[in-house]
């Protein structure tokens, strides 16, 4: 079964929040690709709208959005998700992870988009 660790920003505060999500609530992601939303009940949210902005794997490669599906992918990059250059013209080849949720992801990040009845820091723990 997956298990993931969905980090929730809210952008009214600008808190983020770590939940780790297993089982049923964890299989609401697979498949979900960058840009998608997912309900918030999810992680504890419900009546929320969560957009999946990122994630990682289980050995540390971003996801990027302009991979397709879950493989890794070896990219020549100038900048961008993955790979910051310290002077112009620098690049750099990275291994990243597509765009969609798969087994191999193990973090998830989302934004709050929605937002439902109840204070976001009182329903998921106060945990920051």
């Amino acid at each position: 079964m997956a298990e993931f660790t969905v980090a929730v920003a809210d952008p009214d505060s600008g808190d983020t929040y770590q939940v780790d999500v297993a089982d049923q609530d964890a299989n609401r992601f697979i498949g979900r690709s960058i840009g998608e939303t997912v309900e918030g009940s999810a992680v504890g949210l419900d009546g929320f709208t969560l957009e999946l902005t990122g994630g990682s794997d289980d050995a540390g490669r971003p996801m990027r959005e302009d991979v397709p599906g879950t493989a890794l992918e070896e990219l020549l990059l100038e900048g961008g998700t993955g790979y910051h250059p310290e002077r112009d013209g620098e690049r750099k080849r990275v291994t990243v992870r597509g765009a969609e949720v798969g087994d191999a992801t193990r973090q998830i990040n989302a934004r709050i988009t929605e937002r439902g009845s109840g204070d976001v820091a009182e329903l998921l723990g106060g945990e920051e």
